[in-house]
């Protein structure tokens, strides 16, 4: 196949962006490469991977799933939810994961929204199918077993599926770079969960060569996060471009973590949140170098990551990115301009506008929009919600619902989600830098800020905090250490401790939940106990 197929020089060939032509080709190029290692050591090389992927999608076809069509898989991570993603797109349809924590009226939406009549599932989470409608849904196919709870479905076994000896049938037509292939489910914090419509494109754009040069072929990606997360489904999609490999963990474990790298032989990691904090926080040992890994993605970057890089031994990179679009912020190596996302790609445009999507002067906070050189670089609309896909992509350029704000040197630092700013008697105040300066106390493990509504005007300042295990910590210390690193206005008045933050099945903190939460009566308040903010000055009354 030669560019002029696609007469664009920006869209790559098939076999460099489609799931079925690269697996292809890199079965025939590199057949004895390991391409994954799964947590319990086992491998599948790239010859391996193509003769596993397309017994299964026999398989899938002879159930008659066709090209185009929207499959729903709810696997935990494993061999199997690699295999159903793969050998659905090896047959042009689309990979439709949903979060494994999903119950009641949310599995419900996603099921009804994605149009799926197959589900691939299993066994444990059958249960919850049973307390659904399920009138779109014909046929499960179950995974780790047998189970004997009736949902009324067609029922087959996953493993059977494997077994098929038939040739594939053929496809309708190429499948294309544009074709779409997956469809993620966003974490709903304000509403229903929202579908992102990905291409091949879309997801090559997202982490492919001119995203993330970093990354190499002789890279090994371990890959913590789970399938139905875009943190988890892309890392494999990023080395399978590349023709390299990654190792595959049922879910991120503060305590095993570099023993899972070592054992691996990992040499790229994704730190998303906390975990970068996580890891911080543990006890330093001798063995804290003894592991393979060399970069490391941290997503906040951290103040504390020239010391993670010290511990650790490892270069440390940063991007500001979402499902929806496709890494247009992208740090050095390293970088040192403390808070930084990094800056604009080649191959992206990126704006930070005010309400009215006029372009801001440098300096000022505006919420960043963004579009790409590349047809089809970002996602394709939300699926069947075409009025929150009109919304999000106004005026040609795709909205982000973030705030931002860009220096003169060209980097761009992340102010806040929109909707969860603070405003405090005429001060915009970050939610956001306000976590990451209550995070840096070493008692705190995570903290959600918040505005609540004041007796004097607009908001006061809460935080919710949990803290490390064993951990104990005097509220009057916390301010009094906060006062020395914030503006007075961001220090917090009200200040309540939680075993852990609420967060959706995607693991996003639930402000809207702490917002209605409000002043509990278990909330210490700083005006009540004595303290009086000063300036800069805090004095005890």
């Amino acid at each position: 196949m030669k560019k002029s197929d696609f007469y664009d020089p920006r869209i790559p060939d098939r076999d460099q962006c489609v799931v079925r032509y690269l697996i292809n080709r890199w079965a025939q190029e590199t057949p004895d490469k390991v391409y994954v290692q799964f947590e319990d050591g086992d491998t599948w090389t790239y010859a391996e991977l193509k003769e596993r992927v397309v017994r299964a999608a026999v398989g899938f076809q002879k159930l008659g799933v066709q090209q185009g069509e929207t499959v729903a898989v709810w696997l935990p991570n494993g061999p199997d939810a690699l295999l159903a993603f793969y050998a659905l797109n090896y047959i042009g349809a689309i990979f439709v994961p949903f979060n494994t924590a999903f119950c009641g009226n949310m599995l419900h939406h996603v099921i009804d929204n994605s149009d799926a009549k197959i589900i691939v599932v299993h066994k444990d989470l059958v249960p919850r199918l049973t307390e659904i409608d399920l009138a779109k849904l014909k046929v499960q196919i179950l995974c780790g077993g047998t189970c004997d709870t009736d949902t009324g479905l067609e029922s087959h076994i996953f493993d059977d599926l494997k077994t098929f000896p038939d040739e594939l049938m053929p496809l309708v037509r190429a499948i294309e770079p544009w074709d779409p292939q997956s469809i993620i489910y966003t974490s709903g914090t304000t509403g229903p969960s929202k579908g992102v419509l990905s291409s091949y494109l879309h997801m090559y754009s997202n982490a492919g060569p001119e995203s993330w040069p970093m990354v190499t072929r002789e890279d090994r990606y371990l890959v913590a996060a789970p399938f139905f997360h875009i943190g988890g489904m892309a890392p494999p999609f990023v080395m399978l471009v590349r023709g390299a490999s990654f190792a595959l963990l049922s879910g991120f474990s503060t305590d095993t973590f570099w023993a899972a790298a070592k054992q691996s032989q990992a040499t790229v990691v994704f730190l998303l949140g906390v975990m970068a904090t996580f890891l911080m926080k543990q006890p330093p040992s001798s063995n804290d170098k003894e592991h393979g890994v060399m970069k490391a993605f941290m997503v906040p970057l951290s103040d504390d990551a020239p010391a993670f890089t010290e511990r650790f031994g490892i270069d440390i990179y940063t991007i500001f990115n979402m499902t929806e679009i496709s890494s247009p912020i992208v740090s050095e190596p390293n970088p040192t301009v403390r808070g930084t996302c990094g800056k604009v790609r080649p191959g992206v445009d990126v704006r930070l506008v005010d309400g009215n999507d006029c372009e801001i002067p440098v300096g000022q906070v505006g919420e960043m929009i963004i579009r790409t050189d590349r047809p089809w670089g970002m996602n394709s609309g939300y699926y069947k919600n075409s009025e929150a896909t009109a919304e999000a992509w106004r005026n040609g350029w795709f909205h982000t619902g973030d705030a931002f704000r860009q220096n003169e040197d060209g980097y761009f630092y992340f102010v806040d989600r929109i909707k969860d700013a603070i405003r405090r008697r005429g001060e915009n105040i970050s939610s956001f830098e306000v976590e990451v300066e209550v995070c840096s106390h070493p008692a705190i493990r995570e903290a959600a800020a918040i505005g609540v509504p004041s007796e004097a005007t607009e908001d006061d300042v809460m935080v919710i905090i949990a803290l490390v295990e064993h951990a104990t910590i005097e509220l009057t210390a916390l301010c009094e250490f906060l006062v020395k690193r914030m503006p007075y206005y961001m220090v917090p008045r009200y200040i309540r401790i939680v075993d852990a933050l609420p967060k959706t099945p995607t693991q996003k903190v639930q402000k809207a939940q702490l917002r209605s939460e409000g002043v509990t009566t278990d909330t210490w308040d700083r005006d009540k106990s004595g303290l009086r903010l000063k300036r800069e000055v805090l004095k005890q009354n």
